[in-house]
């Protein structure tokens, strides 16, 4: 309800709302973090600690992302920010290549896929987020693996909203939109296929490395908007 698409203001809008938005995502993984650590199962417990560690390094990124959007555009609000993002020049051009490649990277680690976590793994000392899981069964297993599966959609959708432009027809934004979710879907199996998991001391400085990229954003940003 918070991601809009088109011209028209999503279901729930109001400036600040991505800020809502990244702290609800961040509720539903208190949820599983606390599920996980009910078992009293020690190797859940190691997941749960990873999962806590890498979305608290990969927060800022989300957050200077976002902030450097509002920047560029002058609103708050997902709708504004991404109807602002106006394709009239290259730094726009530049800023919205940018920021979808920051989200992809956020996708990838928020959903716990490769290079920072492998999905089909079983090797609990290994393991992030399925490790957090492995007691899990039933119905509970089937909204945990649904909400993790949403969370992507959530990200990829922002990701389309960056580099779709709102001046085109609304039927040739909805096909790209198809075409891009396609894409993204196989690229990640792509990259799951060919590309092997980061050693686990590597992923701190991997998602350190997205921060540092969104960083490059706001200055950029900056520098455009002569802030510095």
């Amino acid at each position: 309800m918070f991601i809009p698409f088109e011209e028209n203001n999503s279901i729930i809008s109001f400036s600040g709302d991505f800020v809502l938005f990244a702290y609800l995502l961040g509720l539903g993984r208190f949820m599983i973090i606390i599920s996980a650590l009910d078992v009293s199962s020690g190797f859940e417990g190691m997941g749960a600690n990873r999962e806590a560690f890498y979305s608290m390094l990969m927060e800022p990124a989300f957050f200077i992302l976002l902030g450097s959007l509002a920047m560029f555009t002058g609103y708050t609000s997902f709708h504004d920010i991404f109807a602002g993002l106006h394709y009239y020049d290259y730094f726009s051009f530049i800023i919205a290549i940018i920021a979808g490649y920051v989200l992809a990277n956020i996708t990838l680690v928020e959903t716990s896929r490769l290079p920072v976590d492998d999905p089909l793994t079983h090797l609990e000392l290994t393991m992030v987020h399925e490790v957090m899981v492995l007691d899990h069964s039933g119905f509970d297993l089937g909204i945990i693996k649904i909400a993790n599966n949403l969370k992507f959609i959530l990200f990829s959708m922002l990701s389309a909203n960056c580099l779709i432009p709102q001046s085109l027809d609304l039927w040739m934004r909805v096909g790209i939109l198809l075409v891009m979710q396609l894409f993204f879907a196989a690229g990640i199996g792509w990259i799951e296929s060919f590309r092997a998991r980061n050693k686990m001391a590597m992923n701190a400085q991997y998602i350190l490395s997205i921060n540092a990229v969104a960083l490059v954003l706001i200055f950029v940003v900056m520098i455009i908007k002569n802030k510095i």
